[in-house]
């Protein structure tokens, strides 16, 4: 199967899980997974929160910023992946003054 990201429609998802300005992503959905590439403008995150029925692999594309995973604070930049399998908790924070772009894969299991 092949999609195009580039072809979908951006969308602007403000306070994403309780975070701090909005996180802007072209998404692609088949039902068992979601595909996106996201863009976290500088000062956003996506909020904390627990992956109870799946899990979330992001790869970063450019910028640099934070993952809070279960707790702990790690850096992250272009060419590093984070993985938060199901039952943990992590939270993306863009804490620089250029974007973070990734894209992500969320397995549903």
């Amino acid at each position: 199967m092949i999609f195009d990201l580039q072809k979908e429609e951006a969308q602007r998802l403000p306070n994403f899980k309780g975070g701090e300005k909005y996180f802007a992503a072209k998404m692609h959905d088949d039902g068992l997974n979601r595909f996106l590439h996201g863009t976290l403008i500088p000062g956003a995150s996506i909020g904390e929160h627990t992956h109870e029925t799946d899990s979330e692999i992001i790869y970063f594309l450019s910028g640099k910023g934070h993952v809070l995973y279960d707790g702990e604070r790690m850096p992250v930049s272009a060419g590093q992946c984070h993985y938060c399998p199901k039952g943990h908790r992590h939270s993306l924070i863009n804490d620089s003054n250029e974007d973070l772009v990734f894209f992500a894969v969320i397995p549903s299991q």
